[in-house]
Protein backbone atom coordinates (compact mmCIF):
# COMPACT_ATOMS: atom_id res chain seq x y z
CA UNK A 1 0.00 0.00 0.00
CA UNK A 2 1.43 3.44 -0.70
CA UNK A 3 1.08 6.67 0.79
CA UNK A 4 -0.67 9.74 -0.98
CA UNK A 5 1.98 12.44 -0.27
CA UNK A 6 3.24 15.63 -2.79
CA UNK A 7 6.25 15.65 -4.37
CA UNK A 8 8.11 17.52 -1.59
CA UNK A 9 10.19 19.48 -4.76
CA UNK A 10 7.09 21.76 -5.73
CA UNK A 11 5.89 21.84 -1.88
CA UNK A 12 7.78 25.71 -1.78
CA UNK A 13 5.37 26.81 -4.96
CA UNK A 14 1.92 26.25 -3.07
CA UNK A 15 3.10 28.00 0.13
CA UNK A 16 0.94 31.25 0.22
CA UNK A 17 2.84 33.94 1.88
CA UNK A 18 0.72 36.43 3.98
CA UNK A 19 0.78 39.88 3.92
CA UNK A 20 2.67 42.03 6.69
CA UNK A 21 0.15 43.36 9.15
CA UNK A 22 -0.01 46.66 7.75
CA UNK A 23 -1.19 46.22 4.38
CA UNK A 24 -3.63 43.58 5.91
CA UNK A 25 -4.86 46.19 8.08
CA UNK A 26 -5.41 48.40 4.85
CA UNK A 27 -6.97 46.07 3.07
CA UNK A 28 -9.44 44.86 5.68
CA UNK A 29 -10.51 48.93 6.42
CA UNK A 30 -10.99 49.35 2.80
CA UNK A 31 -13.31 46.22 2.70
CA UNK A 32 -15.16 47.48 5.69
CA UNK A 33 -15.97 51.06 3.89
CA UNK A 34 -16.80 49.50 0.65
CA UNK A 35 -19.29 47.51 2.86
CA UNK A 36 -20.75 50.25 4.69
CA UNK A 37 -21.01 52.33 1.07
CA UNK A 38 -22.89 49.21 -0.33
CA UNK A 39 -25.04 49.19 2.90
CA UNK A 40 -25.68 52.91 2.82
CA UNK A 41 -26.47 53.28 -1.01
CA UNK A 42 -28.76 49.54 -0.79
CA UNK A 43 -31.97 50.33 -1.90
CA UNK A 44 -31.37 53.81 -2.85
CA UNK A 45 -32.02 54.47 -6.70
CA UNK A 46 -29.77 58.20 -6.64
CA UNK A 47 -27.19 57.99 -4.21
CA UNK A 48 -25.94 61.45 -4.96
CA UNK A 49 -29.89 62.92 -3.97
CA UNK A 50 -29.62 61.42 -0.68
CA UNK A 51 -26.32 62.78 0.01
CA UNK A 52 -27.47 66.05 -1.11
CA UNK A 53 -30.04 66.46 0.96
CA UNK A 54 -28.18 65.20 3.68
CA UNK A 55 -25.86 68.08 3.64
CA UNK A 56 -29.11 70.36 3.01
CA UNK A 57 -30.61 69.06 6.50
CA UNK A 58 -27.09 69.39 8.11
CA UNK A 59 -26.85 73.44 6.82
CA UNK A 60 -30.48 73.80 7.79
CA UNK A 61 -29.71 72.32 11.02
CA UNK A 62 -26.32 74.42 11.70
CA UNK A 63 -28.32 77.76 10.61
CA UNK A 64 -31.05 76.87 13.29
CA UNK A 65 -28.48 76.27 16.13
CA UNK A 66 -26.45 79.65 15.49
CA UNK A 67 -29.65 81.85 15.35
CA UNK A 68 -30.86 80.42 18.24
CA UNK A 69 -27.97 80.75 20.53
CA UNK A 70 -27.50 84.19 18.97
CA UNK A 71 -30.61 85.69 20.52
CA UNK A 72 -32.09 86.61 17.01
CA UNK A 73 -34.85 84.23 17.08
CA UNK A 74 -38.34 84.29 17.19
CA UNK A 75 -40.60 85.38 20.05
CA UNK A 76 -44.18 84.38 21.19
CA UNK A 77 -46.43 86.51 23.17
CA UNK A 78 -49.56 84.86 25.00
CA UNK A 79 -52.12 87.73 24.44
Amino acid sequence: MGLCLPCLGGAAEDVVETPDPESKRRQLAEAAEKRQMEAASRGVKNPYSVEQKKKKQEEMEKQIASSSSGGGGLRWQVG
